[in-house]
């Protein structure tokens, strides 16, 4: 169907109204960038901002290089990228032809617009569709190696980034991230139902900031609500992590430390997957 402008509602493309129902079919699926060998994708994503998706990837990546896979992070999140600051890298390597990713202390390359800004700090002031141009880019245009793993740190939302990202990129499972609050879990099933629409695989929750611990007497108090156990079932799918606040987690992360990072999780991820995957 078309809007009144003639932009597609269901594959964004400006069409003069002449797209409709059965008509319209998504675009095509693109390849990785030139001799990259990826052989599973997720995507980390939520309806809702500040639930801690960077952090989940993150902790995410680095466990599954614990364990002997090759990983990746490709940053989806242009206006409000995170993932550098996390890891410590500051610039992407030269190179001629497909782009380089930045590589972190432990190996794991990572591309995110942050590496290719003069200041860390600087705003991109960009509409939607260039957002998504410039994610097609690190998907497209950058040389990830071979790896067993992508992980894809996902803006908040609904809109143009998440709908690029499952309709041409092939994603092999969702992790989604909310906390405890209602009100986050009400808007975090809206990216659930998009996942529902769009036919993706989803893996199961994680659910962040589920409470604190008082470095005193050890007590947890849950500060956004009542926290959930790991392997709960949340809204029919499953909970794959439960996360606490974590004092020393922050600093780490702040100070581009994040692979020190001693937190154990994600060790279910290979199996969730079913894969074909191979460690590295």
């Amino acid at each position: 169907m078309s809007n009144e402008n003639g932009q597609c509602s269901s594959c964004g493309e400006m069409n003069e109204g002449t797209c409709g129902g059965e008509k319209c079919s998504p675009p095509p699926k693109l390849h990785p960038g030139g001799p990259s060998k990826i052989r599973n994708v997720i995507a980390v994503m939520s309806g809702k901002g500040g639930v801690g998706k960077s952090s989940v990837t993150s902790l995410m990546a680095v466990n599954l290089k614990r364990m002997g896979y090759q990983v990746g992070v490709l940053d989806a999140d242009i206006t409000g990228p995170s993932i550098p600051k996390m890891f410590g890298v500051k610039r992407v390597p030269p190179s001629q032809g497909l782009m380089l990713p930045a590589q972190s202390r432990t190996g794991i390359p990572i591309m995110s617009l942050n590496l290719l800004l003069e200041k860390e700090d600087e705003p991109v002031i960009w509409r939607g569709p260039m957002i998504a141009g410039a994610v097609k880019q690190f998907w497209t245009d950058v040389n990830w190696g071979e790896l067993d793993y992508l992980l894809i740190d996902m803006p908040p939302g609904t809109g143009d980034v998440p709908l690029t990202v499952l309709q041409q990129i092939p994603v092999d499972g969702i992790v989604v991230v909310t906390s405890p609050q209602d009100l986050a879990v009400m808007v975090v099933k809206k990216a659930v139902k998009m996942a529902g629409l769009m036919e993706a695989p989803l893996l199961g929750f994680v659910q962040n900031m589920a409470y604190a611990t008082c470095p005193k007497c050890g007590e947890k108090f849950e500060i956004f609500g009542k926290a959930l156990e790991k392997g709960d079932i949340l809204d029919g799918l499953p909970v794959l992590e439960v996360l606490p606040i974590d004092q020393e987690f922050t600093r780490l992360c702040d100070n581009g430390l994040v692979e020190e990072a001693p937190i154990q999780v994600f060790e279910d991820i290979p199996k969730l997957l079913k894969v074909k995957s191979q460690v590295g």
